[in-house]
């Protein structure tokens, strides 16, 4: 379907005009136990809190009254788990069950409003359900990726002091069981807060060993509890905190209420993603990223929709179609994953001849978000799925998206490269380096005129102060993305890097972004990734890392000459593009971003820490050797 931009257009006007009117018939979607009369008041906090004077639960919006409407035996939850090899579907009624007693568990525990639980889980339907059940006593979680280094989890223990940790005794990935437990001691052994209590989810695949008087198993408390009743809260309490990495190498807690939460997520569920009660959406992701926060949990339970949760690869478990054969077998009609999964998806099986074994008829769009997505990539699983493919921009820090296009408003021509234009609630600018809005077309930094919109992070746990240092200090009145970009004529948003990603070739700003998507659209490269590297002469220059699809058979050698060829044809000698490598894989956090930052390090031959979010850290053994002396 492509449709004119004009509800778009409307749709937009209409939240300029009126903020508050255009964000009090969004709240209208909630139910509250004390409506909002304010919708914003501007003095709270850094910039501004919403629905100041409202009250509500979140787990009673996602779960209990889906349940009370009459949907309790609507699926949702779908587990699909390839590496147990097992499928099972949670119904409302079922979640609702089962959230009440866990949550009856916590409050026995002494876990009430205000406290904190950490919950360091797989991908498995008890991490959800731990999540809700924080949500129904207004309880806030912190989800930490299941697998997480000791130290970094004992960083965030020390900082969200939680009164219960809860876990699972092991995560699995393809060809390996990840114990837990031993991580989460050694956590817990090394934070100078201790919790009260942990629970452990004893997995089959691997039990663990439980500490008397302090850990239990989850299972046991869970069927011993008596169920607990949804406690509201006032919608400027936070929710949850998610941590995300901070230059001091504090991380940084993200703060998300529950008010602008809830009225924002559901507010996008129709409106960018084109999903209602009923229907079917999949993310590929992960609980322990913001993606699997917002639409694998939360969005989709509070609009009444059915969630495929998934633990797999998008390839080994067991091909290169299983993200195919989960849309076909659950009836998928919006799916949503990171670029790099159909970077891997498109190495592994160039031809696509995996789609042509699954009915994919009842699925509407593809979504890619997490890092940019090259027109290439964009372009091959667009003609493979022959769907609307959309590439769209968000953070941590926003919850949701900051730019896309609008399934609910009529979709407006693609453009591949570009995230698509503004949501309504968000004015994105690019900036100069005086914080002064450039014109249509010029690259700067892309910010967002505060107040920014309900579901963005009001501040940073129990740090306004260091809110203000991260996002504000740099250009008073906006919000710093630190995404470097262009918005165009029409209001199409092109998030080319990281600000941070930008080189400097004698003295010409260059985006590594703009080289890597040409690099993207030589026929042998699968994925790739463009660093800028110290030269002595130039400052730096651009070092180019590829990786061929599986079945290239043309020398190495000849394949680089021709990327540096396309680079100089299409950017011009001034890149000074003159060295690219083929490697076997690259560095990547677990939600497939690249770690160019730590790439850069290695070429420059500098120290570098190894990121606690890393897939593999054994990859950077091999960078070393590769990137031994390119450095000038």
């Amino acid at each position: 379907m492509q449709a004119s931009a004009s509800q778009y257009d409307a749709a937009y006007a209409a939240w300029q005009r009126d903020p508050d009117g255009y964000w009090r018939e969004a709240a209208r979607r909630i139910d509250w136990d004390r409506a909002p009369d304010r919708i914003l008041d501007p003095a709270a906090g850094p910039y501004g809190r919403w629905f100041p004077d409202a009250r509500l639960n979140t787990c009673h919006n996602a779960v209990d009254r889906h349940v009370a409407s009459g949907r309790g035996g609507q699926a949702a939850i779908i587990w699909d788990s390839p590496m147990t090899g097992r499928c099972e579907t949670i119904t409302y009624a079922a979640l609702q069950s089962r959230v009440a007693k866990l949550a009856g568990a916590l409050r026995a525990r002494g876990v009430g409003a205000g406290d904190r639980v950490v919950v360091y889980m797989p991908m498995v339907p008890e991490a959800a359900i731990a999540m809700l059940a924080c949500a129904r006593l207004g309880a806030v979680h912190s989800v930490v990726f299941g697998g997480f280094a000791a130290a970094e989890l004992a960083a965030r223990i020390a900082d969200a002091k939680p009164k219960v940790v809860l876990a699972a005794s092991c995560g699995l990935e393809p060809g390996r069981v990840v114990a837990y437990k031993p991580l989460l001691d050694a956590a817990i052994a090394l934070s100078p807060h201790k919790p009260d209590r942990v629970l452990v989810l004893q997995r089959e695949q691997s039990a663990a060993a439980l500490e008397a008087g302090r850990d239990e198993d989850w299972s046991e408390a869970e069927a011993a509890a008596a169920p607990a009743d949804c406690v509201p809260v006032a919608a400027t309490d936070p929710l949850y905190i998610l941590y995300t990495s901070g230059t001091t190498g504090k991380p940084k807690g993200v703060v998300r209420d529950n008010g602008g939460h809830a009225v924002a997520l559901r507010n996008s569920m129709a409106m960018l993603y084109g999903v209602g009660p009923g229907d079917v959406m999949f993310t590929a992701s992960d609980v322990g990223w913001v993606v699997g926060h917002s639409y694998i949990v939360y969005a989709p339970l509070l609009t009444g929709a059915t969630s495929v949760l998934f633990e797999g690869k998008p390839v080994g478990t067991p091909d290169a179609g299983t993200f195919w054969r989960v849309c076909a077998q659950h009836g998928v009609k919006a799916m949503f994953t990171a670029p790099t999964a159909i970077r891997a998806i498109k190495r592994d099986d160039p031809e696509g001849r995996l789609v042509a074994q699954h009915d994919l008829s009842r699925l509407e769009a593809l979504f890619l978000a997490g890092e940019r997505c090259d027109p290439p990539t964009a372009e091959w699983v667009s003609g493979l799925l022959r769907k609307p493919v959309i590439d769209h921009w968000w953070q941590t820090e926003t919850g949701w998206p900051i730019s896309g296009n609008f399934r609910g408003l009529g979709l407006f021509p693609a453009r591949f490269g570009s995230g698509g234009k503004a949501s309504p609630g968000y004015d994105v600018q690019a900036l100069d380096e005086a914080g002064q809005p450039l014109p249509r077309g010029q690259g700067g930094t892309l910010a967002v005129r505060l107040p920014l919109p309900p579901g963005c992070l009001p501040t940073l746990w129990q740090a306004d102060d260091r809110f203000r240092e991260s996002y504000t200090a740099t250009f008073p009145g906006w919000y710093n993305t630190s995404d470097a970009g262009v918005v165009d004529e029409e209001g199409y948003i092109s998030v080319m890097s990281r600000t941070d990603d930008i080189i400097n070739v004698a003295g010409h700003r260059l985006s590594t972004g703009a080289m890597e998507e040409v690099l993207a659209s030589h026929p042998d490269v699968a994925e790739c990734a463009v660093v800028g590297v110290k030269d002595s002469l130039k400052g730096q220059v651009p070092l180019g890392l590829v990786v061929l699809k599986s079945g290239v058979t043309r020398a190495e050698d000849a394949i680089c000459r021709d990327l540096v060829g396309l680079v100089r044809d299409r950017i011009g000698p001034v890149a000074a593009f003159k060295d690219a490598k083929v490697v076997p894989r690259l560095p990547k956090t677990r939600s497939g971003k690249i770690l160019r930052a730590t790439l850069r390090r290695i070429a420059d031959g500098e120290d570098y820490v190894v990121p606690p979010t890393i897939d593999d850290p054994a990859i950077l053994g091999e960078m070393e050797g590769t990137l031994k002396g390119v450095a000038r």
